[in-house]
């Protein structure tokens, strides 16, 4: 019984690899999206604003606080009951 319980978990998805995947493919997508806008500014001849690069990097990273959020937590877990067994 107990076997067959660790097989179901081994063969599902796990949820921080999926999530990282989804915020690399996030992160990938809003880079690409703003230097899509970056380029587009450069051939017509505007300037960029200095907002537009701080906005970008915000963006990206924000699509991985929630994994360092996580694995922040897991260490102060792990020191307030002193490891794991």
């Amino acid at each position: 019984m107990a076997e067959e319980v660790k097989e179901e978990k081994e063969t599902g998805v796990h949820a921080k690899p999926a999530s990282l995947w989804a915020q690399i493919i996030a992160a990938i997508w809003v880079g690409g999206w703003c230097s899509f806008q970056f380029i587009k500014e450069i051939t017509t001849g505007n300037h960029i604003p200095i907002t537009d690069f701080i906005f970008s990097g915000f963006a990206i990273a924000a699509c991985f606080v929630p994994v360092y959020f996580n694995l922040i937590m897991d260490k102060v877990k792990d020191i307030k009951i002193g490891g794991r067994e």
